[in-house]
């Protein structure tokens, strides 16, 4: 397990508007994005591209939300993930990377 890392999308971030009316919340492609980011600092010596092996968000984000993301080892070329806002889990999958040929 590593240390968490800590982010928030800004409530004036462009990606906000129209998702959704009325009620905003954080498109999961920036909660990835910021996956990918802390796992690239985890080990920045990768130069293949992570395959996304599974995603699931099981509650929003609000804007302006704190979002500790927990990396876990689970292999030589998987790596788990979760990402909690106010201790509530909103996004956990696992990343791989293809062998090198």
């Amino acid at each position: 397990m590593t240390t968490p890392t800590r982010f928030a999308v800004p409530a004036g971030h462009p990606a906000l508007p129209g998702h959704f009316p009325g009620r905003p919340i954080v498109p999961g492609v920036l909660l990835l994005d910021a996956v990918l980011r802390a796992a690239a600092a985890l080990d920045p010596g990768r130069v293949a591209p992570a395959l996304l092996l599974r995603a699931k968000f099981p509650a929003p984000v609000a804007p302006g939300a704190e979002v500790e993301i927990t990396l876990a080892p689970r292999g030589p070329d998987r790596l788990g993930f979760t990402c909690r806002c106010a201790g509530v889990t909103v996004l956990l999958g696992e990343l791989g990377w293809p062998a090198p040929p």
